[in-house]
C-alpha cells in the first residue's frame, strides 16, 4: 500500500467497521430528525403558538421559534452532508486521512466526529488561521 511506505498507519479493519456503523447510525437519526422538523415547519405549528389574536411579544416568540427550528435543521443538514462526505472516503480508502497534511486522523476524533477531515493538529491551525472570532464553535469539520 503507498500510504504505508509514508509511515501511515491505517484504521484497522475493527475500527473501520466500528466507525461505518457509527456513521450509518448517526445519518439514520439525523434522517429521522429532519423528517419530523420538516413536517413541523409544513404543519406550522410555531404560528400556533402565537394563537388567533397574537400580541407583538407572541408573534415574536412564535418566529424565534421558527428561527431556531430553521437553524437545528440548517446544523443537522450540514452534519449530514459531512456524513455522506465520510461514506465517501470510506468507500475510496481516503477515510481517516487528514486533507492538510496527509496524516493520519487519530481514531478517537474520529470516534467523537466520525465525519472529520482533518488531524486534531491540522484542524486547530485551521480554526486559527480561517475562522472569525464571530463563527460559532463546533461549526467546523
Amino acid at each position: 500500500m503507498l500510504l504505508a511506505s509514508f509511515g501511515r498507519m491505517a484504521l484497522t479493519e475493527k475500527q473501520t467497521q466500528e466507525l461505518h456503523k457509527a456513521i450509518e447510525q448517526r445519518r439514520a437519526t439525523l434522517l429521522a430528525e429532519l423528517r419530523e422538523d420538516a413536517e413541523r415547519v409544513r404543519n406550522g405549528r410555531f404560528r400556533d403558538l402565537a394563537g388567533s389574536a397574537p400580541d407583538p411579544g407572541d408573534e415574536s416568540v412564535a418566529t424565534l421559534i421558527g428561527d431556531l427550528a430553521h437553524a437545528d435543521m440548517g446544523r443537522d443538514l450540514d452534519e449530514l452532508r459531512g456524513l455522506e462526505a465520510a461514506r465517501t472516503r470510506l468507500a475510496d480508502g481516503s477515510y481517516g486521512v487528514c486533507i492538510a497534511c496527509g496524516g493520519d486522523i487519530g481514531v478517537e476524533r474520529l470516534r467523537a466526529n466520525p465525519s472529520a477531515v482533518r488531524c486534531i493538529d491540522c484542524q486547530t491551525m485551521y480554526e486559527k488561521t480561517h475562522l472569525s472570532p464571530s463563527s460559532t464553535p463546533g461549526s467546523s469539520l
